[in-house]
């Protein structure tokens, strides 16, 4: 498998987690039971499809955690961002720039 395949699995992989977990915080605080069960079910199918997705490619998961983690983080405040208008804090900046910043370290060393 290709790094720019498995970089792109990674990305679809970190926009379900975040998706997923979007959705089940929606059904929290959904106004009806009907909506909330929606929610639900559907946070589960996007957190099922993230699961199988993750663990499908032959890789080791480990290797790759740091990036995912970096990917995660950016999809995650962009959710949070457009989804649930929560602007990152000052800290948030600092640290997400310690988390991508520890990304591309791990990415370009060579043992």
């Amino acid at each position: 498998m290709s790094r720019g395949v498995a970089l792109g699995i990674l990305l679809v992989c970190a926009m379900l987690e975040a998706g997923g977990d979007a959705l089940a915080r929606k059904g929290i605080h959904a106004g009806s039971t009907a909506a909330r069960l929606g929610f639900f079910a559907l946070a589960a199918i996007v957190l099922f499809a993230y699961g199988w997705l993750v663990n499908r490619p032959p890789w080791s998961f480990g290797t790759l955690l740091g990036i995912y983690v970096v990917f995660f983080f950016v999809v995650a405040q962009a959710v949070s961002w457009i989804f649930f208008h929560e602007r990152p804090t000052l800290a948030i900046w600092i640290g997400g720039a310690l988390i991508v910043s520890g990304g591309v370290l791990m990415s370009v060393w060579r043992a």
